[in-house]
């Protein structure tokens, strides 16, 4: 067996290279989406107490289970050798960011679906009568719901900032080489899942509390972006030429105005705008939120492929 290491990047005379196509930036925002219900969820066990049925966090175990497996679907087509996953399971290596997601996805499984059986909904219990038994098989006291919470917001920090880390761990692409993707990742899932629990509420005072959340979610959010940006431009030759494609190259328009503008700064003021109570709250904010995350994946994931055969 025979292995060759180049450092040449031509896709005219190197056609075998991989390039990351749709499927990568659509599993990392699924999964950060993810990771956002999963702490919404964990804070409202911590209370103690099963989340009532017309409050905003009892459905997000099911969306999450439904989010997680379109997001791990992606994955899945994107890989060329499929079966070769399951080596990921064979061992845990510290030092390999995959490692670290593969083994986190598995834990993050079982937790949703605890959290979808503390109540499952009557149309499904009807329907799969098994779904009742396995819900009154765990006694679920006060300690166990905050114990479940605990572990919830831990799988959603982790699987928020492994998104990130995937990214930064390939310091060979100039874009990604930063350490502020992770939080900025987990910033934006967040965000991502206050949004979508802002659009679906039910109750008036969970409607403010999600918009008063995602409003911070943003602002922390915008500056983030900012200083990504701020960071390659102070850098090194390569990290400025990495800036360029956001700020006079091919993704310049898209960053600024789907990411930046639409997808951040425009829910941003109509939510502060909302929360002074000069406009009715609309769905048209959360809607952008989700739509700007999307897109900041996507974003990101091309700018860190270009910048590497820029510089391969």
């Amino acid at each position: 067996m025979f292995e060759t290491i180049t450092t040449r990047a031509n896709h005219l005379v190197d056609p075998h290279l991989h390039v990351w196509a749709w499927q990568i930036p659509l599993y990392l925002f699924l999964g950060g989406w993810v990771a956002g219900l999963l702490i919404l969820f964990g804070l409202k066990l911590r209370r103690g107490a099963r989340p009532a049925r017309d409050s905003v966090t009892y459905p997000l175990p099911w969306i999450g289970l439904g989010l997680l497996s379109l997001g791990m679907l992606a994955l899945f087509l994107d890989l060329e050798h499929k079966l070769h996953a399951l080596r990921l399971y064979v061992s845990f290596e510290p030092s390999s960011p995959m490692s670290w997601g593969a083994w986190i996805l598995l834990i993050v499984y079982p937790v949703l679906v605890l959290g979808a059986l503390l109540d499952p909904p009557g149309a499904l219990t009807r329907r799969f009568p098994w779904l009742t038994r396995a819900a009154r098989s765990i006694r679920w006291t006060p300690d166990r719901l905050r114990l479940l919470g605990l572990v919830a917001i831990a799988c959603g920090i982790l699987l928020g900032v492994y998104t990130g880390v995937l990214l930064s761990s390939l310091g060979a692409r100039p874009f990604w080489s930063s350490g502020l993707l992770a939080p900025l990742f987990l910033v934006s899932g967040l965000s991502a899942g206050a949004a979508f629990a802002h659009l679906i509420a039910r109750r008036s005072d969970e409607q403010r509390q999600m918009v008063l959340l995602d409003t911070r979610l943003l602002a922390v959010e915008l500056a983030l972006l900012l200083l990504l940006v701020l960071g390659l431009v102070g850098g090194g030759a390569v990290q400025k030429e990495a800036a360029a494609l956001v700020l006079r190259g091919p993704l310049t328009a898209i960053f600024w105005v789907l990411v930046v503008g639409v997808g951040v700064v425009l829910p941003l003021v109509v939510q502060l705008l909302a929360i002074r109570g000069r406009v009715h709250h609309q769905p048209v904010a959360p809607l952008l939120v989700l739509g700007g995350g999307l897109a900041l994946r996507f974003v990101i994931v091309w700018a860190g492929q270009a910048s590497h055969w820029l510089h391969g």
